[in-house]
């Protein structure tokens, strides 16, 4: 038999990594020489792997430089319409292994590392994720610049710096604990600083009655200094901009006249200015209204607006042509896109400058800022929808208020135009909720502002246009748009599955990795024994890897033969952890009742994140990693049941975890996850589904047939009904046995024999205010899982349904998703025109 292939030479086959020609990795290995050489002459002379990894660093991003000089200067001179998408979340993990792969260069930096007695694996590992998001907001803002270079749009990706993104979770004792995340530590090689665009952001003061109107004065100024980052697109040679703001005091902060005498004080003080882009404010799904925030999002929109209307007022036609002093055409010229309500300060802030400062008449800035600017919807939980308290408004921004006034007014006008007398409908469109305090609807502002509005998967745009903004919907039906999330193929394919991607590509070529709907073609292999075996063969070598890694970072050892069951998002009660955490413990019950049965094996893998303030979901994460404390150690289970809680969840993690997976766990109640993309990753990776039909699944089970996914459960509709009628969870308490064993055995103890009461409030929940009725769906989930045992007894028909799976996840591409919004949003063409890369003169 011949010895197995290393890592390294398998990598060398991978024909979708690049050709590694001789030159090219000549020219890497003296460029990498080069900077490794700068690096140490400074002050040391043993080379650690971080100097490595640096060095490799600096040498992609030498290819990257005049890609992206070329590219901002092809913009500069074809003036086309730009794109600008605000986010306070930018979720972009590592960044070396995705440059090698849309540069072409991963098979060369591979050979010339590995010539020069490295390993290329082991350098990308050191890199550390930019976690600068929660969750799926900020990852589909990554996906999304991705796609929009990809796809040749002049697109910008605008947000914040934070020195410390998502913190790092540890477990102690079963229980998170937050550890700050010190990101930059050691420099971040991808940024360059461009203090020549430093821009002045004012806060607080009061509004003066001019002559001219009114201006806002007696400020106190916030500099905003960018930090510019490379997004190159996959092959083309575009490179376009990912601009997130630090905030920096100005060099007179606090040493005004008032405050003569404490100089020492006064430079300390810079702090209170520069602590705007501190930290990200770890909420997924959850509002909370601290002024910091809000600082933030005025900060990120403040700067960016600045920054656009400089380029919109300096390129290159407004340099001859005087049309350019007018604001006529700025809608269109920029696109706005605003990333959830937390950049809405967009839609008053234009308006602002518009008014105040470049002294348009209302109607003509109104004009251009609803046809500028759109807002993309990603929740209808209530408890989400970001609601300001207008007093932290008087005293932050006084201006912005009173143009929020006048803009409700305006639009209670119109209301009352179409609907005389209806007070009832005032009240719920107003922008302004009555109330102590009052506050600021932040989604009205964003649909009342905006030309198009959307969802984010088609079950969601449905929901918010027959609920949270039906009312706005009568009035402008046109309005309101789907577009269905997607993911980015390079990254979630090619770069964590290469064994797949080359499967595929030796059958169906590599044109896939654009066009992600060619993958229907893998169809016609559906019963080819070979492929079959390929695909097995590619899950189980992902699942051995994965196992290795578990066994060498926590020193915990898995069945590799097992259903690797795996549910990996932000911990949250809508999201059902619970659900899943029933299923576990009914398992290790019919394993004891009956321990001589044949069982088919899982191993079952939670991960993700808690609020540090949400202490139901803390609490969750203890009772799954108490159940684990007791199944893991059970003689009787063996390795057919096995319980790990996947610390640390993030970008770098799901890499590595998603390709491993057999299921993937899609379980919200029906109605709450707005779409969801972990479930197309899933997909896109080869494992199959158990889900409800909420978000993307259902658009999933659409396009792959529902007898391919792992449906289960109530429907949108069913829990409406419920919801009318009353949910009451002791009928079900009452009514199943194995449900009422596994509550009581939480309930007495049984998983945390020291501390008895210490799940009483998930208990009291679950029993008791339920919002998302957790054992309305237990049936129906345990006899689902059934099928998934029984279907796995087959492997060539789940690897069947497998290869069906990855055929139809075409649509879910954020390519797609991208084209659309460039068609149906911001009126532009996606381009597949190659910028001559910088070796070649310019036409």
């Amino acid at each position: 038999m011949s010895k197995p292939l290393t890592d390294h030479e398998k990598r060398k086959q991978i024909s979708v990594r690049g050709i590694a020609g001789l030159g090219d990795v000549a020219e890497i290995k003296k460029s990498f020489n080069r900077h490794l050489h700068f690096t140490l002459v400074k002050d040391r002379n043993v080379a650690t792997p971080r100097d490595y990894y640096f060095a490799l660093a600096h040498t992609v991003r030498d290819h990257l430089v005049g890609r992206w000089i070329r590219t901002q200067q092809y913009y500069y001179e074809k003036d086309p319409k730009r794109i600008h998408y605000l986010s306070l979340e930018f979720y972009m993990g590592r960044t070396l292994q995705n440059t090698m792969i849309n540069l072409g260069l991963q098979n060369a930096c591979d050979e010339a590392i590995y010539q020069l007695g490295l390993d290329l694996e082991e350098l990308e590992e050191i890199e550390e994720d930019a976690g600068l998001g929660n969750g799926g907001l900020g990852r589909l803002a990554a996906c999304f610049l991705d796609s929009m270079a990809s796809l040749g749009l002049a697109a910008y990706g605008y947000g914040i710096r934070y020195e410390f993104g998502i913190f790092n979770q540890k477990i102690t004792k079963g229980w998170q604990v937050e550890e700050a995340d010190d990101w930059l530590r050691y420099g971040n090689p991808w940024e360059k600083a461009r203090p020549e665009y430093m821009l002045p952001v004012h806060f607080y003061g009061r509004v003066a009655h001019t002559p001219e109107g009114p201006k806002w004065v007696d400020t106190q100024v916030v500099l905003a200094m960018p930090y510019d980052t490379p997004v190159p697109g996959y092959k083309n040679n575009t490179v376009n901009t990912m601009r997130l703001w630090s905030a920096k005091a100005p060099n007179d902060f606090n040493l005004q006249e008032f405050n003569v005498g404490d100089y020492i004080q006064a430079v300390l003080d810079r702090n209170l200015a520069e602590n705007i882009s501190r930290v990200l404010y770890p909420n997924d799904n959850f509002f909370e209204g601290k002024e910091l925030r809000l600082k933030q999002e005025y900060f990120v929109v403040a700067a960016t607006l600045q920054d656009i209307i400089r380029r919109f007022k300096s390129s290159k036609f407004g340099c001859r042509d005087p049309v350019r002093t007018s604001f006529e055409t700025f809608h269109e010229k920029v696109a706005i896109q605003l990333n959830d309500t937390h950049p809405a300060l967009a839609i008053p802030e234009l308006m602002r400058i518009l008014v105040d400062i470049e002294r348009l008449d209302w109607e003509k800035a109104w004009e251009i800022t609803t046809k500028t600017c759109a807002y993309t919807n990603h929740t209808v939980l209530p408890e989400a929808l970001e609601r300001w308290p207008v007093h932290m408004f008087e005293k932050l921004l006084p201006r912005h208020l009173q143009i929020i006034y006048e803009i409700n007014q305006r639009h209670l006008d119109r209301v009352a135009v179409l609907y005389p007398g209806d007070n009832d409908r005032l009240c719920r469109m107003s922008l302004i909720e009555e109330g102590d305090p009052k506050r600021i609807n932040m989604a009205h502002l964003c649909v009342v502002g905006s030309h198009a509005v959307n969802g984010v998967a088609r079950i969601h745009s449905d929901i918010v246009k027959t609920t949270v903004f039906k009312d706005f919907c009568d009035i402008e039906p046109e309005k309101f748009q789907n577009k269905t999330n997607g993911i980015t193929p390079r990254r979630w394919l090619l770069l964590c599955n290469p064994g797949l991607a080359d499967i595929i590509a030796e059958k169906i070529g590599e044109d896939f990795l654009t066009d992600l709907f060619q993958l229907k073609k893998l169809l016609d292999f559906v019963n080819d024994e070979m492929f079959i075996r390929d695909v097995a063969k590619v899950k189980q070598e992902n699942k051995l890897k994965f196992a290795a890694y578990l066994e060498s970072e926590y020193k915990v050892k898995i069945n590799p033969e097992s259903i690797f069951d795996i549910q990996v998002k932000r911990i949250h009660e809508y999201k059902r952890q619970l659900l899943n955490c029933l299923h576990v413990i009914t398992l290790y019950n019919r394993i004891r009742k009956e321990p001589n049965k044949k069982f088919v094996p899982r191993t079952v893998m939670i991960g993700g994140k808690a609020a540090p303030g949400y202490h139901m979901a803390k609490i969750i994460i203890k009772l799954f990693t108490s159940v684990g404390e007791v199944v893991n150690h059970d003689p009787v289970v063996g390795d057919r049941l096995k319980v790990i809680f996947l610390e640390n969840y993030r970008v770098s993690l799901a890499e590595k975890v998603i390709p491993a997976a057999d299921l993937s766990e899609q379980i919200s109640t029906a109605g709450t996850e707005a779409s969801g993309t972990g479930n197309m990753k899933f997909m896109l990776n080869g494992a199959l589904t158990i889900g409800t039909m909420d978000g993307a699944n259902v658009e999933m089970a659409e396009e792959a047939g529902e007898e391919n996914l792992f449906i289960f459960g109530m429907r949108v509709e069913d829990v409406e009904a419920m919801d009318k009628k009353g949910y009451n969870a002791r009928e079900y308490y009452e009514r199943l046995p194995e449900l009422k064993q596994v509550m009581d055995q939480i309930s007495t103890g049984f998983f945390s024999p020291k501390e008895p009461e210490l799940f009483k409030d998930v208990v009291n929940m679950l029993m008791n205010h339920d919002r998302f009725k957790v054992f309305a769906d237990y049936e129906a989930y345990i006899s689902c899982q059934e099928k998934v045992n029984e279907l796995y007894r087959n492997p060539k028909e789940w690897t069947k349904k497998v290869i069906r799976n990855i055929a139809a996840s075409g649509k879910f591409s954020s390519d797609r998703t991208i084209a659309e919004y460039a068609r149906e949003v911001w009126g532009v063409e996606p381009s597949d025109v190659k910028i001559p890369p910088p070796n070649e003169p310019r036409e």
